[in-house]
């Protein structure tokens, strides 16, 4: 079969992917309204991508002849693969969602299809989200979180599931919707029972609303003042790595790592975290996961965590501990080796018993030190690597575990 070529003017000038929506903005231009909006309202730049010309108004205007003539080319084309784009629906606006915000705050029992109606709502692309925030359906999301009562999940009963369901639906559309910081951070010092009614979800949801709440959470908590961050519970300590422990999904596993690396640089956070079982969970996840990013977040949580007595402890508990993280040099980033060696560095200068020198030898993490002092990396990195192979020299040296190539780059001491 022989490829398609998409005419030009049928392209978003932005994404260069077929227009599915396409609309004209005030200097003329056409884009696809989903670029567009992600363009002006997500990265709040207020310029014509083409032509640069400032923007003083946003209006979208359809291009209804383009779409047409789009929606004719996928029909001549299908036997090629081509599906048929739908028609767009019209945008939503304020007066359309305030309506509906109305009814439900009046007629308890159309909560639920209001909630459906949001969630409909923010799928349908970036100016509907932000006329959301700008309607009020935060507050009212806010609302339905705040009146989380976990004792009616425990009762089988039709209330329950859709108490269940309504809380559910209001974390996912505030996820979705992606409150600005500031709006964010009027309700965190405004409303202290947001956070707890969150975290409340965190400990009794399902599946589904622990996620959402672990990852509205990991933006409250990047906001919030750190006496706040100082003072959290070893309880929220265990219900973060409990997110972590379940694999619930990606997103939530990413948003656990950052909260703990947003909150783990407080010295007695890190012990909370420590006895909160954190150390093995995040050994047994990167163990497990090839992802980049995870296994980056994972590593620099461990460096934070080996930077106390208690977590070097359970770190070599661990029979993997030291073998997974000599592993990762290397394999995943710079920043990853980086943190790496500083794991094996803060083990090398305060926990390094025979048996745990021993054990660094011959699960080649040696060698591998003696490997970062050939290649390009950051000065830090190679500097690391020289005090710990210096450190401990007289064990090391004359080890038959290292490659005889490698020797020569050993550090004199």
């Amino acid at each position: 079969m022989g490829e398609v070529e998409i005419p030009p003017h049928f392209l978003c000038p932005i994404s260069l992917q077929l227009m599915r929506d396409p609309v004209i903005i005030s200097t003329g231009i056409t884009y696809d309204r989903d670029s567009i909006e992600r363009w002006l309202f997500s990265c709040k730049k207020k310029a014509c991508p083409v032509t640069r010309q400032v923007l003083h108004d946003s209006d979208l205007t359809p291009n209804h002849t383009l779409r047409r003539l789009i929606q004719a080319w996928c029909t001549l084309n299908a036997s090629h693969g081509i599906e048929r784009i739908p028609t767009p629906k019209s945008p939503i606006d304020k007066t359309q969602i305030a309506k509906l915000l109305k009814d439900a705050k009046k007629f308890p029992e159309m909560q639920l299809k209001c909630l459906k109606r949001l969630r409909s709502i923010t799928l349908e692309g970036e100016r509907n989200r932000s006329c959301l925030q700008a309607a009020g359906a935060v507050e009212f999301l806010v609302s339905i979180i705040k009146s989380y009562d976990s004792t009616l999940l425990e009762v089988e009963s039709n209330e329950g599931y859709e108490f269940m369901k309504a809380s559910n639906d209001a974390l996912s559309i505030l996820c979705h919707i992606k409150v600005s910081e500031s709006y964010l951070k009027s309700i965190i010092t405004n409303d202290h029972e947001f956070v707890q009614s969150v975290v409340h979800v965190l400990k009794n949801g399902n599946h589904q609303s622990r996620a959402y709440a672990t990852m509205l959470l990991k933006d409250i908590f990047e906001l919030v003042d750190p006496a706040k961050l100082i003072s959290v519970t070893p309880e929220f300590f265990a219900e973060i790595v409990r997110t972590l422990r379940d694999q619930i999904s990606q997103q939530a596993s990413k948003a656990a790592l950052k909260l703990l690396v947003e909150l783990c640089p407080w010295g007695r956070n890190r012990i909370k975290a420590v006895e909160g079982g954190a150390v093995f969970v995040l050994i047994e996840l990167l163990l497990q996961t090839s992802d980049k990013r995870g296994s980056e977040l994972a590593l620099i949580v461990l460096d934070l965590l080996c930077g106390c007595a208690e977590g070097r402890a359970e770190f070599l508990k661990h029979g993997a501990g030291l073998a997974i993280v000599s592993k990762k040099i290397f394999r995943v980033s710079h920043l990853a080796s980086d943190r790496a060696v500083r794991i094996l560095s803060w083990i090398c200068r305060f926990s390094a018993t025979s048996r745990v020198l021993q054990e660094m030898l011959q699960v080649g993490m040696v060698a591998k030190l003696c490997l970062v002092l050939q290649l390009d990396g950051s000065c830090n990195t190679r500097e690391k690597a020289r005090e710990i192979l210096k450190l401990h020299s007289r064990v090391w040296r004359n080890s038959s575990c290292i490659p005889s190539h490698l020797l020569s780059c050993y550090p004199c001491t």
